[in-house]
C-alpha cells in the first residue's frame, strides 16, 4: 500500500521544507492543492512546474495528482445554467490537466463543494447533464496526458450533488469516459448507510483513488473509525491506487498530523500482516 498526503496542510511552508519532511515521515505521494501554488494554475509556468516535481522526486516523492481543483477560484461551476461559465469550467479542467501531466500527476480528483451544488432552479437531472457535458468536454485533453477524473462524493454537509458512491457511479455513465471513474473518501462513506468495506468491494472496479480520515475531520487513528477492516477491504479487492491523508482540521499541527496518521496506517498493516509499498 502506497502512501500520500494532500499538502494544503502544509500550506505556509516553503516547497523543499514540504517534500524533505512528508518524504522523510513515510510517504512516497504529495497530493497537491493547485490553490497553494497560484490562483490560477495558468499562472504556475512550465519552469515552476518543472521545479515542483523536479524537487520533489529528490526527495523520493511522486507528485501523484491534483485535488481542491476549484477552490479559491472565480466564474467557474459544474453545474450552473450559464454556458459560458460551463465552457470556462471545462477549460480550467483541461488546464489543471496540462499541469497535472507537467508536474507528474496521474489523477484530479473532483470535490469542490461549492463550485458544484445545485444553485435554486437548478434539478438534479439538469445538473447531472450539465456536470457530464462539462467532463465530456475535458476528457479528450486529460486523457491525452495520461490524467484521470476521480468523483469525489461528499456529505450532504458539504454540497447537495453527489453525497454517494451510487451518485458518482451514475455521473460516469453519463460521461462513459475510461478516464472518468470513481474516489472514495472515508469521512464521507461514514454517512453512508452501507458499511465502508461493503463499499469498497462493490465499487472496487471502479474506484480510482482513495482518500483517509475521520468524522472529526482529522486524521487516520486520530478518530474513532478502526481502520483495520477498511485496509483490510483494500487488500482484499486488490485496491493499487494511492492512500491518501486529507485532513480539514489543522489545529493539532502539520507535523502531528502527518506523523501519527503514518504511524496509525503503518500500525494496522502491520497487524493485518503486510507493510507500505515504498
Amino acid at each position: 500500500m502506497k502512501f500520500a498526503i494532500c499538502q494544503e496542510l502544509f500550506v505556509d511552508w516553503e516547497w523543499e521544507r514540504q517534500c524533505q519532511f512528508i518524504a522523510e515521515t513515510g510517504y512516497t505521494g504529495i497530493e497537491l492543492a493547485p490553490f497553494t501554488l497560484a490562483p490560477r494554475i495558468t499562472d504556475v509556468s512550465a519552469a515552476r512546474r518543472c521545479e515542483l516535481r523536479t524537487v520533489a522526486e529528490s526527495h523520493g516523492l511522486t507528485i501523484c495528482g491534483l485535488h481542491w481543483l476549484l477552490a479559491k477560484t472565480e466564474g467557474l461551476h459544474l453545474t450552473t445554467a450559464d454556458a459560458d461559465v460551463r465552457r470556462a469550467t471545462a477549460q480550467y479542467l483541461r488546464d489543471l490537466g496540462s499541469a497535472c501531466g507537467d508536474l507528474g500527476g496521474t489523477f484530479m480528483v473532483f470535490g469542490s463543494p461549492m463550485q458544484r451544488s445545485l444553485m435554486a432552479g437548478t434539478s438534479r437531472a439538469q445538473a447531472m447533464d450539465r456536470a457530464a457535458e462539462v467532463f465530456r468536454a475535458a476528457m479528450p485533453v486529460l486523457s491525452d496526458r495520461g490524467v484521470t477524473i476521480v468523483m469525489e462524493p461528499l456529505t450532504t454537509k458539504e454540497t447537495n450533488f453527489i453525497n454517494t458512491c451510487a451518485d458518482a457511479v451514475e455521473l460516469m455513465t453519463l460521461v462513459d469516459h475510461p478516464s472518468f471513474v470513481l474516489h472514495q473518501d472515508v469521512k464521507a462513506m461514514l454517512s453512508e448507510p452501507t458499511p465502508i468495506p461493503e463499499l469498497i468491494a462493490q465499487y472496487a472496479n471502479v474506484t480510482g483513488h482513495f482518500h483517509v480520515n475521520d468524522d472529526n475531520l482529522l486524521g487516520p487513528g486520530m478518530g474513532r473509525t478502526d481502520y483495520h477492516p477498511i485496509f483490510e477491504a483494500l487488500l482484499r479487492t486488490e485496491y493499487s491506487g494511492w492512500v491518501s491523508v486529507e485532513v480539514f482540521d489543522y489545529s493539532p499541527g502539520a507535523e502531528h498530523i502527518a506523523q501519527v496518521s503514518m504511524r496509525y496506517m503503518r500500525d494496522v498493516l502491520r497487524d493485518l500482516g503486510v507493510g507500505c509499498v515504498r
